[in-house]
């Protein structure tokens, strides 16, 4: 700058040297793409994603066809039975990915189901408090004493057995701990000021829980969502490998896994793949969750 500048000179290049600031979630987003582990993770999932969706679709063999001469094949490139076939003669990998699909759809599902019930009962809970407060946390502790299994059983026995149960009823438990989160976060915002200025200026308190909480809570939400993804897809496999879940012609990797355990000593390979591939797609959603969950704490800033 020479002692020569106008004013109006000095003060654009005072404006151009003065550094941008960044925004809360701009540097979440960049610590998060330092995290080698999890973009890697995003980038493999990205990959499982499209090949559950689309590659059924472009696949030589379909899910449903029985090769009756191909019965529990080895896998082998030969007629691209990559990863053999099962006891019934079907093509194992894209078996594999039809139900790589089913466990994604249901742990999304069912995870954005306790997402909408958890964080609206925790939010009426944390921010109304007093009686109301208690009520709805006891209603949320007598759920959580009712064993998940014996849950389930009783929804199919009312409802009947289909896929859309299954959705329901693992959302329906996985909400409690959605609830309580949400519930300790609202206690801790309800006393800041700009909670309290919305209440000087007459704000509804459904406003404030909609305008005000719910998007300050969205941090550890979305961080326990990654989390509980994997967490459904296991409680869906689990139903499964009991026989309580995903029913044929439907299949889940859980449903793959309970078939290949049963053949495992003559066709182990009808138990590797499905279990390869669950264990690939949890490792990616619990690598996101902890990448996420380092990148939103404030106290690793």
């Amino acid at each position: 700058m020479s002692l020569t500048s106008t004013p109006a000179e000095k003060r654009d290049m005072m404006e151009g040297a003065a550094v941008k600031g960044r925004s809360l979630w701009d540097d979440a987003r960049g610590r998060l793409l330092r995290n080698k582990a999890a973009v890697f993770s995003i980038g493999l999932l990205a990959v499982l994603v499209f090949l559950a969706f689309i590659g059924p679709l472009l696949w030589v063999h379909d899910s449903a066809f029985i090769y009756r001469d191909r019965v529990q094949l080895p896998p082998t490139l030969e007629n691209w039975h990559i990863f053999g076939t099962d006891a019934q003669g079907r093509d194992l990998f894209a078996r594999t990915l039809v139900g790589l699909r089913m466990s994604l759809m249901v742990g999304v599902v069912a995870t954005m189901v306790s997402l909408a019930i958890g964080v609206l009962w925790g939010a009426t809970a944390g921010f109304i408090g007093g009686r109301v407060d208690q009520i709805m946390m006891r209603i949320v502790d007598i759920l959580y004493a009712i064993p998940f299994i014996f849950f389930v059983i009783i929804l199919m026995v009312v409802f009947g057995r289909n896929i859309i149960l299954i959705f329901v009823a693992i959302g329906a438990v996985e909400w409690l701990t959605m609830a309580r989160i949400v519930r300790g976060q609202t206690i801790a915002l309800r006393g800041m000021e700009f909670v309290e200025a919305a209440h000087a200026a007459g704000v509804g308190q459904l406003s404030i829980i909609r305008r005000h909480i719910v998007p300050n809570v969205l941090g550890p939400v979305v961080v326990y969502v990654t989390l509980t993804i994997p967490v459904v897809i296991l409680a869906e496999s689990f139903l499964s490998f009991l026989g309580l879940g995903v029913q044929e012609p439907l299949t889940s990797l859980g449903n793959l896994i309970a078939n290949g355990s049963r053949d495992m000593e003559i066709a182990p390979w009808t138990l590797y793949f499905p279990a390869l591939t669950m264990m690939v797609t949890l490792f990616c959603f619990n690598f996101i969750g902890d990448g996420l969950r380092d990148a939103i704490d404030p106290k690793d800033r």
